[in-house]
């Protein structure tokens, strides 16, 4: 009988376990290289222009009036009444005549040249070299 089968004496057996951890890491695989740059280019634009120009009436009146007339509208006319003071053997006030200006609109194309730019992007990939993700593999930690 061997020393250790002895009733009461303890065998120490020992056990081993290997654990994996796991975590995460950036790891540069891929760089993007950007590009930016301008183009221009010529275009005729060619648009309608509106334009109001007035055309302008003296139309004589020479009535006597108690008070000078407000400016008034009639007919999309703007009339501006035109008083002096003429003398008699009192004052009175004499409408000589009325400004009518009348509005005509019209539109004509005009055309210009303009200069137009806009940006456009390029985009290349540019991989690491495989050597540097194995060199990462290779530092995985085991416990």
């Amino acid at each position: 009988m061997a020393e250790t089968d002895k009733p009461g004496t303890e065998i120490v057996i020992p056990v081993l376990e290997e654990r994996a951890v796991i975590g995460t890491r950036e790891v540069e695989t891929d760089r993007v290289l950007v590009r930016t740059r301008v183009e221009t280019r010529d275009e005729t634009v060619e648009r309608l222009l509106r334009s109001d120009t007035v055309e302008i009436e003296r139309v004589p009146v020479g009535r006597v009036v108690e008070t000078a007339p407000e400016p008034r509208e009639q007919d999309g006319v703007l009339i501006v009444p035109v008083v002096e003071e003429e003398l008699v053997l009192r004052t009175r006030l004499v409408l000589r005549e009325e400004v009518h200006i009348r509005r005509i609109q019209g539109t004509r194309p005009v055309r210009h040249d303009v200069r137009l730019r806009r940006e456009v992007v390029s985009t290349e990939r540019m991989p690491t070299s495989a050597s540097d993700i194995e060199k990462d593999e290779d530092n995985v930690r085991h416990e």
